[in-house]
């Protein structure tokens, strides 16, 4: 008897021409940007805070994350909410796409020497349709130190950045 593959669903999404892909498991909603308040410390990646049905959800440019310039005109920009061990965090994504279904033998380790921005937070890549997806890890698009100050914001007494309900 032949054991099949299982088959893996992920959300994919542009940054440019590239495609990258969340495992659908992990995202909670896409919505349209929304007006955010800068956060009150410098982070290379996170930009700002929305306030998202009384929870406060910190906002990833995931363009900055992988070191590419900003995008020409962001019309079609989308936050992907998406789950942490601890709460919620938005990715600004150029252009939300289709689910893609893939065999789980279909998913290959990601290019590069993993020096490369952002590599360190993909998990594989898989073909699908000829094109080339990326898969990214979601709790590893944080740093050590970032994670951190984001989860103690989250515990001080009347403080629900990143606690909100998942």
């Amino acid at each position: 008897m032949k054991n099949n593959p299982i088959e893996i669903q992920f959300a994919s999404f542009s940054l440019g021409e590239s495609l990258f892909a969340v495992d659908i498991m992990r995202i909670r909603e896409i919505i349209e940007p929304q007006n955010g308040t800068p956060l009150p410390w410098k982070s290379r990646f996170l930009e700002e805070m929305i306030n998202l049905r009384g929870v406060v959800v910190p906002v990833m440019n995931m363009r900055k994350r992988f070191g590419m310039p900003p995008s020409a005109d962001g019309t079609d920009e989308k936050l992907l909410l998406v789950t942490l061990p601890n709460g919620l965090m938005a990715l600004r994504v150029d252009e939300v796409h289709e689910i893609v279904s893939v065999p789980s033998d279909g998913i290959k380790p990601p290019p590069g020497n993993g020096e490369e921005p952002g590599s360190e937070c993909l998990l594989g890549v898989f073909l699908s349709n000829g094109k080339l997806y990326m898969i990214l890890d979601i709790d590893n698009l944080l740093s050590h130190v970032e994670f951190h100050i984001l989860h103690d914001a989250g515990n001080n007494p009347g403080d629900d950045f990143l606690c909100g309900g998942v």
